[in-house]
């Protein structure tokens, strides 16, 4: 970011004494609210892909709406620092958050431990976004690109000491929440390059793949029979999900075709969709080939929005970018990048949807990360941050990864629509080299106090 203060923020926002938005009504607020996780995306990420793919570091449409930082730190971190940020290089390697905590954070606005799902640092439940939709009557939806069960995904939505167990995470999700809509990887007949390695012959549920991103396998027969999903709506009777699981599913969805009923998507692949694909991952950006007859992002949350806005209250949606993460992990630089673009897609598709079928009087859009994966920068980084150096539209920028994990960087926030301006009041301070920030739990706080 390139704005060093508050005031440069609200100025170029539009933002009247008062703290409101021009055009707001007083007392107004959302009556859809969609949060865009992009796991492990901070901003050297987001400028990876805006220098490929558009030539600079800040091409993405959503650099025009509101920009805030956050800070994502745990509960037994020790805050953030600006100024030691701005000093010292390996101050953000410093105990960094997970994404369970992160998550939990962003869905409770609470802070917690590594590894809690939707707990507090004392193992108490907290209370998700998504609960508070549901007692308002709105529809509710968690979509990721990775497996359902994984963190930030089980972190929306269940309650659990450890991340660790996703067998019994999946299998509460899938159970007892309420949700009106569930998208994730995790399928248990097919591997990383979505090929079919269960489902087949006369024992359909033998498998080399894995029951336990999907519950186990007595709920997965209880899936494929129509039977599972609990009372999601109070009224003595089940609710079974409907299963998709193929492509031509995933886009009749996205067409808004028929009445969905309550959506259980399983994407066709073991844990991703392409950023663990066969093939050399340290090439560059779409040098290995995509694994065909997988949606992409975009057409997820087109689905997603289709099915939810059908629910005159409104609705809730979280959707992850998950893979973000992993390619930050095995410092995949290329593999990054596609992984930024297929996100940023998605929030292009998102806004395309507002526009055309609802408006941004209604709807607050909050795009933002869990945490930043990698500590990516520019060449010669260390003692100092350097920018990433672009080298031209479709070319890949030069670079510098300085670890395999999470750091304690500010992350971005993107915020537009009704309420978005809100955030401005949470700001806790100036970031040298990204200007000012809220802290995560803010955001949940925001959405809170101007939902209707």
């Amino acid at each position: 970011m390139r704005m060093s203060n508050v005031k440069v923020v609200l100025a170029a926002m539009g933002v009247v004494a008062s703290g409101m938005s021009v055009g707001a009504a007083e007392g107004s607020g959302p009556k859809n609210v969609i949060l865009m996780v992009g796991d492990g995306m901070g901003f050297a990420q987001v400028e990876s892909a805006g220098l490929y793919h558009h030539g600079k570091p800040d091409g993405q449409p959503y650099w025009q709406f509101q920009p805030l930082a956050a800070t994502t730190y745990s509960e037994s971190g020790k805050g953030y620092d600006p100024e030691a940020a701005a000093k010292d290089f390996d101050y953000v390697r410093k105990d960094p958050t997970d994404s369970a905590a992160a998550a939990t954070t962003l869905s409770t606005g609470v802070k917690t431990l590594n590894k809690r799902i939707g707990q507090d640092a004392d193992g108490k439940p907290l209370r998700h976004l998504y609960q508070d939709a549901e007692a308002m009557g709105k529809s509710t939806g968690v979509l990721s690109t990775v497996y359902l069960s994984h963190a930030t995904p089980a972190a929306f939505t269940t309650f659990a000491k450890s991340r660790n167990d996703v067998e019994a995470l999946a299998y509460d999700m899938i159970t007892n929440s309420s949700l009106d809509l569930l998208i994730g990887a995790g399928h248990p007949w097919f591997d990383d390059d979505s090929k079919q390695v269960g489902g087949l012959g006369d024992n359909p549920y033998k498998t080399d793949g894995s029951y336990d991103r999907i519950g186990g396998e007595a709920l997965w027969r209880s899936i494929q029979e129509g039977k599972a999903g609990g009372d999601a709506d109070g009224d003595g009777k089940a609710d079974p999900w409907r299963l998709i699981d193929e492509l031509a599913g995933f886009e009749a969805l996205a067409k808004g075709d028929g009445d969905a009923g309550r959506v259980l998507g399983v994407l066709p692949v073991a844990s991703t969709l392409q950023a663990n694909r066969d093939g050399d991952k340290k090439a560059g950006p779409y040098e290995v080939a995509a694994t065909p007859n997988l949606p992409g992002m975009a057409l997820l949350v087109e689905g997603a929005l289709n099915t939810l806005s059908k629910d005159p209250e409104g609705f809730f949606l979280m959707a992850e970018g998950g893979a973000i993460d992993w390619a930050g992990h095995s410092n995949a630089f290329g593999r990054l990048i596609e992984e930024q673009h297929d996100f940023d897609l998605a929030v292009e598709a998102v806004v395309a949807w507002v526009e055309k079928n609802s408006s941004w009087e209604d709807t607050l859009l909050i795009i933002t990360a869990d945490h930043e994966t990698g500590y990516l920068c520019g060449p010669d980084s260390d003692p100092e941050v350097n920018p990433l150096e672009g080298h031209g539209k479709g070319a890949t920028p030069g670079f510098q990864w300085n670890t395999g994990s999470h750091t304690n960087q500010v992350v971005p926030v993107f915020a537009k629509g009704q309420g978005a301006e809100k955030l401005l009041d949470a700001v806790k301070g100036t970031d040298a080299r990204r200007g000012p920030y809220i802290d995560n739990a803010d955001i949940p706080k925001t959405i809170r106090a101007v939902w209707r």
